[in-house]
């Protein structure tokens, strides 16, 4: 992860989190790496990695149990949530940028379509590559 210094970082990590558990990176009912272990991943200080956990807590997304740790929900719609979250603020993004370009709607669709299919085949590709690998 790759820290932007325009914004906080315990909200990048709020997203980082949310994507996380959106891909199954942290599979439903899995168990959250420790505030320690996520802090020293991620070069940041534990107190930041806590207070984002928080957030992602208060989101749903995960739990945390008290003798336990922190778990990911099993509540796929708080999960279809979290990715449609993100895609939409990564739509918005992009729509801002093209409108800003002068693109029309129908331009940027075309872009989108176009980047969508390339992207498609080098993501097929790199799943057959690692499905040979095993």
């Amino acid at each position: 992860m790759q820290i932007d210094d325009s914004r906080p970082i315990w909200s990048q990590l709020v997203d980082e989190f949310r994507r996380r558990v959106a891909v199954g990176e942290w599979p439903a009912g899995t168990k959250v790496p420790s505030v320690r272990e996520l802090a020293l991943e991620l070069g940041v200080n534990p107190n930041t990695v806590q207070k984002a956990l928080s957030e992602v807590d208060r989101l749903g997304l995960t739990t945390a149990e008290r003798t336990a740790g922190r778990f990911v929900t099993r509540d796929a719609d708080a999960v279809a949530q979290a990715r449609t979250g993100l895609a939409a603020a990564t739509a918005d993004g992009f729509a801002a940028a093209a409108a800003g370009l002068g693109m029309s709607l129908a331009e940027a669709g075309e872009l989108l379509a176009r980047r969508w299919e390339r992207n498609r085949a080098a993501a097929d590709t790199a799943h057959t590559e690692r499905k040979d690998v095993r």
